[in-house]
């Protein structure tokens, strides 16, 4: 492989930590110093500063996002052989949770601009059996969640929503106002994994919910299914997200808008670099979000995806496949799908065409470009 000329990172969590690293040591020195490493004061502050930066009554932190997924599935007291739709172009930790409660997967396709499951998507995989939802917010948009949430209502379901990879991300309704995602649906859940837009220095996540109840279930599940130490009143599950990762994420939290800027200035710049090559397809824009670029994924067209990857691994460009085999096809979920011969054509089809190029908030216009034309010299642009 090529070395690059430039140290190019699909990420840059180095740069970005030594933008803040006045602070964030600060933070993380005197949590040691408290010995308060489990639950203490920096967890709670963190909890209340995102209640009110996303605009949602509860915040429960936890120990990573596929936990936040297994509680808020518990919460929702669904029983083994209900069904719950997802897309089948995800990450498998949305499949994997629903499988390891005995629950059945029912695979779903996605628009093929966008990337995420619609309404009529859903509304299409909805049987006497379904019991929820889980909409994940792909790549850093919104899902069209206003006529979800009223599919649910009409058929008495929950809406469980992904929102890994697209916390700041808004949502306008019909009637104008807007929410952030994670925020609609009944539960929402995230990741504060490193490489995510709001990321820890090790795992964590949280899951957000408007009512107040609910909250209280989701809290106690978390916590062993205690409200009162040593006393149990539900089964639940161990999931803590520690002091420092708290006081990391606080501190990051502050300029989570500023970074999502930064992301949607590179995603302008590669738009335009990329304009006038056919073989290409740029990310989508919902007008109904905003898209905050978790990643930044091309449609390559007539089967040159995989000789572009080469190309750029040849030219030290980083770049990753998002995903390049479809949840319904792994073989983990042959066995524990609600509909084992679904054909997803869209879904199939995206899985030999998507490429992620480097998305983070520290590139310059040095690195755009010395990436851009490395794209464009395989398409001879």
């Amino acid at each position: 492989m090529a070395t690059s000329p430039m140290n190019i990172q699909m990420v840059d969590l180095k740069t970005q930590y030594q933008k803040l690293q006045g602070e964030i040591d600060a933070a993380v020195i005197e949590v040691i110093r408290s010995g308060a490493f489990i639950n203490g004061p920096a967890v709670r502050s963190f909890q209340a500063n995102m209640e009110a930066y996303l605009g949602a009554k509860q915040v429960i932190p936890c120990a990573n996002g596929t936990d936040a997924l297994q509680i808020a599935l518990m919460a929702a007291g669904l029983k083994p052989g209900d069904e719950v739709i997802l897309p089948a172009f995800t990450y498998v930790a949305t499949a994997e949770v629903i499988a390891l409660l005995g629950l059945k997967p029912v695979m779903a396709d996605v628009d093929p601009h966008t990337f995420n499951i619609t309404p009529e998507i859903v509304a299409q995989s909805i049987t006497p059996r379904t019991k929820a939802i889980v909409p994940v917010n792909l790549f850093g948009q919104s899902c069209d969640l206003e006529p979800i949430m009223a599919l649910a209502e009409k058929h008495g379901l929950w809406v469980i929503e992904d929102n890994a990879q697209a916390i700041g991300a808004d949502y306008t309704f019909a009637d104008g106002h807007t929410q952030k995602t994670g925020t609609i649906g009944h539960i929402g859940c995230t990741s504060f994994y490193p490489s995510k837009n709001l990321g820890a220095f090790g795992d964590g996540g949280a899951l957000y919910t408007n009512d107040e109840k609910l909250g209280q279930k989701l809290q106690m599940i978390a916590n062993h299914g205690q409200v009162k130490r040593y006393y149990h009143d539900m089964i639940g599950v161990n999931s803590r997200l520690d002091s420092i990762q708290a006081a990391i994420l606080d501190i990051k939290l502050k300029h989570l808008d500023q970074y999502a800027e930064a992301r949607q200035q590179a995603a302008a710049y590669y738009d335009a670099a990329f304009a006038e090559v056919a073989e290409l397809a740029t990310p989508a824009r919902d007008p109904k979000s905003t898209h905050v670029f978790h990643q930044y994924t091309l449609k390559v067209a007539g089967g040159k995806r995989d000789a572009l990857q080469a190309h750029l691994q040849e030219q030290g460009i980083p770049n990753m496949i998002y995903y390049p085999v479809p949840l319904h096809h792994q073989e983990a979920y042959k066995g524990a799908m609600a509909n084992p011969d679904v054909q997803l054509p869209v879904t199939e089809a995206l899985c030999g065409e998507v490429i992620s190029l480097p998305m983070h908030t520290e590139l310059d216009e040095a690195a755009l470009s010395h990436i851009t034309k490395a794209v464009k010299s395989f398409f001879g642009a």
